[in-house]
């Protein structure tokens, strides 16, 4: 991942933190909560996932990986399965060739 992708999910973290700081929505519930008696401490985490998108002409050529496979399912996501050890009914009939049991 290059220097200038972090630099944005840095500002995408810092977005999302400014968000919640400024949310009146937030603001007010926590001053319901303090009227209350009690303080509030609000700690999040987000988990940002990047998935590095390709050009048509790259996946045409051969790069199958997202392709459907069979049903709903794209390939990536039946190795996801497979690594679970759980198959799909497409898959059980013999369908792909190597598969589990599931579970």
């Amino acid at each position: 991942m290059n220097q200038q992708v972090k630099d944005l999910i840095q500002k995408l973290g810092e977005a999302i933190h400014e968000s919640v700081a400024e949310s009146e929505a937030i603001a007010g519930v926590v001053r319901e909560i303090r009227e209350q008696g009690f303080d509030v401490l609000l700690m999040l985490e987000a988990t940002i996932g990047l998935n590095e998108v390709e050009d048509d002409d790259e996946v045409a050529e051969g790069d199958e990986g997202n392709e459907a496979a069979h049903g709903p399912f794209t390939r990536n996501d039946l190795t996801f399965l497979k690594s679970l050890r759980i198959t799909t009914e497409e898959h059980e009939s013999g369908a792909g060739g190597d598969t589990t049991n599931g579970v």
